[in-house]
């Protein structure tokens, strides 16, 4: 080639620079012709199985009777107009246990139709033991104190059910089971069965809630026992629009039989709650919350042997304050939770009016990643015979190996109105399985 003119030369030589690339282009071309096939393909097999998605989706509907997006009623009527979904604005423990904060989905949506058949269960254990002497009230050594099965469901477009039954060593007793309907127009909040009045704090708080093995004083004394204040009947609650914080108002209308607190001798014998909630944000980390309650009814102060002889009522009103703190950097480490409840009692009685007083004050501080201490401070009198005062102290630990399981601690004093001294150590294993919930905030 060396022998070759100039030209000639150039010639061959771009002849074979250019014989590589438009090889290269060939094979290119080849590579993205099978692409484009191969997506070709795909965008194919991914048609069919829309179709048969669609197909099986229609046909689970039309056997339920609803249209997508349609809810049952509107679906049986042609003419109906469409129904949209409502948003309801539900505040920080305005909703039911496990209740979604936010709009309802609609009965033929995703979420909600997998839970038609299958509500959200769940199983809470609550292991107890006590060590010391109390001649008084005295706890078993060792006890399976209760074990709490909750289901919880979507109804419908309009309404959610949340059931919680207690299974203890004396028997099987319904805790809560109750409806809600969130959607209502003019932003009510309904409940219908039987559940927690909302007086105060630790009254609407199930067993394995609240910070310690017990309960306070006041509870038992004032309130009706350990389980509080818990009836069938209706509840409606709702916010108050303001500029400057979160406020709630509730009213409910009971039964009237409520433990040793209330007891309805006539069907018109019924108890009434009533309760205004105030919230604040004071900063990124801390928040406030208050409260003042009411409630009255029937006594049994009357009743003997099973004959009405007079009618006399009881009447409580309750003040509560909760001031939490939990810092957003440090947020898994470090928390702190104080709490109060001043409740007083006027119980009427054949001879005179009793007039009672009782409190509660702790304090719970998360030191470490799992690791929570705590103290309370708790004295009442008795409802039917205020010159009776009990007062107690506790100190706790509490540990927890998971969101699933912890353990706990607690040291007791107890000094009784008969004079009366109980030290005792109570400890408390707590666990669950399955899909429970979120409760009151």
């Amino acid at each position: 080639m060396t022998g070759l003119p100039l030209v000639p030369r150039v010639m061959v030589a771009a002849v074979l620079l250019a014989a590589p690339t438009a090889a290269r282009a060939q094979a290119q071309t080849a590579d993205a012709q099978a692409l484009r096939k191969e997506i070709e393909q795909l965008r194919q097999e991914l048609q069919t199985i829309q179709k048969q998605y669609g197909d099986r989706l229609t046909a689970l509907e039309s056997k339920l009777g609803v249209a997508e997006g349609v809810p049952p009623a509107a679906a049986a009527s042609p003419g109906a107009p469409p129904v949209q979904a409502q948003s309801a604005q539900v505040p920080p423990g305005a909703e039911g246990a496990g209740g979604p904060s936010g709009a309802l989905p609609l009965y033929g949506a995703g979420s909600a139709s997998s839970k038609i058949f299958n509500p959200d269960m769940a199983v809470i254990g609550n292991f107890l033991g006590a060590a010391g002497r109390n001649r008084i009230n005295p706890s078993p050594a060792l006890q399976m104190q209760e074990s709490e099965v909750s289901l919880q469901a979507i109804v419908d477009p309009y309404a959610r059910a949340d059931f919680f039954i207690a299974f203890g060593e004396e028997g099987v007793d319904l805790e809560e089971g109750f409806l809600t309907f969130p959607t209502l127009p003019g932003g009510f909040l309904v409940k219908v069965g039987k559940q927690k009045a909302a007086f105060g704090k630790v009254n609407t708080f199930h067993s394995h809630q609240i910070s310690w093995t017990d309960r306070p004083l006041v509870v038992n004394n004032l309130l009706g026992g350990e389980e509080g204040i818990s009836d069938a009947g209706l509840s409606v609650a709702r916010l108050i629009a303001n500029p400057w914080f979160f406020l709630e108002a509730t009213g409910q209308v009971y039964r009237g039989d409520s433990g040793d607190l209330f007891r309805s001798s006539k069907p018109g014998d019924l108890s009434y709650v009533g309760r205004l909630r105030g919230y604040q944000d004071i900063s990124e980390s801390t928040n406030v919350d208050l409260g003042a309650s009411f409630v009255r009814g029937h006594n049994d102060s009357g009743v003997v042997d099973d004959l009405d002889v007079g009618r006399f009522r009881t009447r409580l009103f309750g003040v509560d304050g909760t001031v939490r703190w939990k810092p957003l950097r440090r947020s898994i480490y470090r928390s702190f939770i104080g709490r109060t409840e001043l409740v007083w009692s006027r119980r009427e009685q054949p001879l005179s009016t009793e007039s009672a007083f009782g409190y509660y004050l702790s304090g719970d501080y998360q030191f470490a990643r799992r690791w929570f201490a705590g103290a309370r401070y708790d004295q009442s009198e008795h409802a039917d015979d205020a010159a009776l005062r009990d007062r107690g102290q506790s100190l706790l630990l509490t540990y927890w190996p998971s969101e699933f399981s912890q353990v706990r601690g607690q040291y007791r004093r107890t000094k009784y109105a008969t004079g009366d001294l109980a030290n005792e150590f109570l400890f408390q294993f707590q666990f669950s399985i399955g899909a429970h919930g979120a409760h009151q905030f």
